[in-house]
């Protein structure tokens, strides 16, 4: 018995040893003797603290920290050459960077892990991290605490547990420009802008740092109520000006074209005008309200998302409806392919609004909570309830987006005929096929977000401990059940898209359809009429303008961009309608030369006549052979003078106008929409390496690289910034070409500046307004360098190609430019082409060397 009681006591002590070794939960998250910090006290600490504000809209901050670790003097040492995934290198990093701090660090950031290095002198570990001041919380960095105080002022000490009783060799704070005061009055200042601790505990370091004005007013304003004012005005502006543009469409429509259909694009445009108003409302309301739970926000969104999708009765548009044949009563009639229609979508959304509605009004069929979120990770069936819920909720908001632009579409008899035919002849089949890419689409967002959130956790939690498996669980829950919530706010924020093609749709159906409804317009007219002009000046606003905006950085400033952006261009073109070519050689010019094709081809052979009277005077001015004499030349220039004055009538044309000038101003289609269809296609050409280029911009910041695996839509909105950008040059391609012949000056590429002129305006006033809140608008001024640059590009290829049928008499386009602005003047063109590109490149070698 003696011997079994021995061996019972060695087990029991074994146990017990083995109990002491292995580290426990709580051990993770407190000062304990396995972190041995009494041990540290010969380790050697170097600290740094660096502020930067230049050019930025909020302050960043860095903090470098470095400990040296003797030989045979801290036994976790050793453990910190592992391999970083290990247990031991965890367990020892944690000891040394965190002690006893429990909570992860949401606002520190990392580009890479801290670095280890092992030496005869021991081990050498550098610490690198930095975060930025947003708001007013508080700030844990490296071995730094930063927290707000009062007013501008910020306090920052060391609050180091486990090193508190190391030797802190060196600690430096470089303020970066702000101003400071140093609260521990032992620190020298080697200049201004600098403190300095020599071998200084922590507990004896401390100083403030006070933001400039301009930081505080703008971390304040982003986060007070202004700032959802800002926003909310902005979509209100927005309504205001579609609902404007539509009203006035609706106003100038004859009254046959308008009563053709049973809803018109202009009612499809007002309804979109107050829902996206109504919506955005809506959004910033229930992000502003904190405390509504998960569940009414499910609610609210699944019903938005179905409404929104019905109301926008995608099978409404197009061609007027044609009644049946009530005798053969054939199912392919319009009425029966409308129901047909009608049950596509219905068939399909409702199913999906139930699936999503299951999860949120009886969670506990997939045991989940009744407010959504469990405090612990979600079983098999509750990750199916979440994933069914987000992606129900984010399918539905896509389903809208899609029914509405196909609305749009159909009302302006965009698609191809191919395209309508499918619909509607096959409905069920078209429904099946965008509900396939709308789920791929939802999925592959979902997708990212879940990689984005796991990412976030390990860039937080990484030195939390064996504890955080269970706050894990809790985070899973709660990204899981507010993955939809982040991702339509974002798919919303897009919807400009909608407003730019709905007055797209109804500037086209005004522009060339209603010709159908009309007999009285004969012939093409010279340009954009009336509320045609609004239209065109709110598509710019909507695309150009709002990318501008973008890059300008502040939501808040959307509405007046917008509006000034419409106003600017409007006044540009008041100054055409008394500097434009076509205005100054007056109406009766139009009519007698420009009415109808046949006169057009007259007036481009005068200004071929022209182009090489034109040849003869340069040659002859070199003193070169020619084929005409002086006298030859002068005759023939009085006859083009003599043509051109007589078709003006009573007006008579200014004498530095020419025959050539007219045929270029009338541009190289019929009519204004062609020229504008023209003009869009070569700037989205254009604009392709300008895009790829401030994509590659972007990519190269390490900060927007983090992001792309950090925020949950930084991956889609890179994939959309490229695509808006792509549609803001085509919108200021189209914009140019729709207002040829009403934008001032005689040569093409003036017309160019003119309009580059109209996108100056709101982008010199954000400039202004960087430059006196201290804030970099360099990036603005990269985009309104490359505007300016793609618009002259296409001015002038778009000369070229209206002397298309001369190419075979030129080798090349080079040549056919030169015959038409002579050398000197081509000369002049380039120069100033090539300086706008030169300061481009110079912004993008300044921006790109940052």
């Amino acid at each position: 018995m003696k011997g079994i009681r021995r061996w019972w006591l060695l087990l029991l002590i074994a146990a017990a040893a083995m109990w002491w070794d292995c580290p426990s939960a709580e051990a993770w998250q407190s000062s304990s003797p396995e972190c041995a910090e009494n041990q540290l006290e010969t380790s050697r600490v170097d600290a740094t603290i660096r502020f930067d504000q230049q050019g930025k809209k909020f302050v960043k901050i860095y903090s470098d920290m470095t400990v040296v670790l003797p030989p045979g003097g801290w036994p976790l040492a050793s453990r910190l050459t592992s391999g970083k995934e290990s247990t031991k290198y965890l367990t020892a990093m944690r000891c040394l960077l965190r002690g006893s701090e429990k909570s992860p660090r949401m606002g520190e950031w990392r580009t890479h892990d801290p670095t280890v290095t092992a030496a005869s002198d021991g081990v050498t570990v550098r610490y690198s991290s930095f975060a930025w001041i947003k708001n007013y919380e508080t700030i844990r960095l490296g071995p730094w605490k930063i927290e707000w105080d009062r007013g501008q002022t910020w306090k920052v000490s060391l609050p180091s547990s486990t090193l508190k009783d190391a030797d802190w060799r060196h600690v430096e704070a470089d303020m970066g420009g702000l101003k400071s005061q140093d609260n521990s009055k032992v620190a020298s200042s080697p200049d201004q802008n600098t403190l300095v601790w020599e071998n200084y505990p922590p507990t004896r370091i401390g100083f403030e740092v006070h933001l400039s004005w301009q930081r505080s007013l703008l971390l304040s304003f982003d986060k007070s109520y202004w700032s959802k004012v800002g926003i909310g005005a902005w979509w209100l502006s927005a309504s205001g000006v579609i609902a404007l543009a539509a009203l006035r469409a609706q106003q100038a429509q004859p009254s046959s074209a308008f009563s053709a259909r049973k809803d018109s694009p202009v009612q499809a445009v007002l309804q979109w005008a107050v829902l996206s108003g109504a919506v955005a409302l809506m959004l910033i309301l229930l992000n502003a309200q904190q405390h509504i739970s998960p569940q009414k926000r499910a609610l609210i969104y699944i019903s938005a998302g179905l409404a929104l999708t019905l109301v926008a009765r995608p099978w409404l548009g197009g061609a007027p409806l044609v009644a049946p044949d009530i005798g053969t009563g054939e199912p392919g009639s319009a009425e029966g392919s409308r129901r047909r229609q009608v049950d596509a979508v219905v068939t399909v959304t409702l199913p999906v609004a139930a699936f999503g509605l299951l999860v949120v009004l009886d969670p506990e069929l997939f045991g989940l909570p009744p407010d959504l979120v469990s405090k612990e990770a979600p079983s098999a069936f509750g990750t199916f309830g979440y994933v069914l819920m987000g992606l129900a909720t984010v399918w539905l908001w896509l389903a809208a987006m899609a029914a509405w632009a196909w609305r749009f579409a159909r009302e302006g008899d965009l698609p191809p005929a191919e395209w309508t035919e499918a619909w509607d002849d096959a409905p069920f089949r078209c429904v099946a096929i965008v509900s396939v890419l709308l789920g791929a689409v939802a999925a592959g967002l979902f997708g990212c977000f879940c990689w984005v959130e796991e990412n976030q956790w390990r860039r937080t939690a990484w030195l939390v401990g064996q504890s955080g498996e269970a706050k894990h669980g809790e985070h899973v829950s709660r990204y899981l059940a507010e993955f939809s919530f982040t991702d339509l706010t974002w798919i919303f924020t897009y919807s400009w898209v909608l407003a730019g093609l709905a007055l797209f749709a109804l500037l086209h159906w005004r522009a060339v359809k209603r010709r159908t409804f009309s007999s009285k317009r004969a012939r093409a007219a010279l340009g954009p009429e009336g509320p045609d002009v609004l239209l065109i000046a709110a598509v710019f606003a909507f695309t150009a303008g709002l990318r501008g905006a973008n890059s300008a950085g502040t939501s808040a400033q959307y509405s007046i961009w917008l509006l000034l952006s419409v106003g600017s261009l409007l006044a540009v073109l008041a100054a055409g309608r008394r500097w434009s070519v076509l205005s100054q050689v007056g109406d009766n010019f139009y009519t007698k030369r420009l009415r109808s094709k046949k006169r057009r081809k007259e007036i481009m052979d005068k200004a071929h006549e022209c182009r090489n009277i034109n040849h003869q005077s340069q040659l002859l001015d070199q003193g070169r052979t020619a084929s005409m004499t002086w006298d030859q030349v002068e005759r023939h220039q009085r006859e083009l003078r003599a043509w051109m004055v007589a078709g003006c009538g009573r007006t008579t044309p200014p004498v530095h106008i020419s025959v050539l000038d007219t045929a270029l101003a009338w541009g190289p289609e019929g009519s204004w929409w062609g020229n504008a269809v023209h003009a869009a296609r070569l700037a989205f050409c254009f604009g392709l390496p300008a895009s790829m280029a401030l994509l590659y911009l972007d990519m190269r910041d390490p900060w927007y690289f983090m992001q792309l695996s950090h925020e949950p839509t930084a991956v889609p909105e890179a994939i959309a910034g490229f695509i808006a950008y792509q549609t803001a040059w085509a919108a200021a391609g189209f914009t140019l070409g729709a207002l040829w012949r009403l934008l001032p000056g005689r040569r093409s590429p003036f017309r160019a500046w003119s309009l580059a002129f109209a996108f100056a305006v709101p982008a010199c006033l954000a400039a202004l307004l960087f430059r006196f809140a201290d804030t970099d608008y360099v990036t603005l001024l990269l985009y309104s360098m490359l505007m300016a640059v793609i618009l002259t590009v296409t001015s002038l290829w778009t000369d070229t190609t209206t002397f298309s049928e001369e190419r075979q008499y030129s080798p090349s386009r080079l040549a056919l430019l030169v015959s038409i602005y002579r050398l000197r003047g081509l000369t002049g063109h380039i120069a100033w082409l090539l300086t706008q590109l030169g300061a481009a490149t110079l912004i993008y070698q300044h921006l790109a060397s940052r």
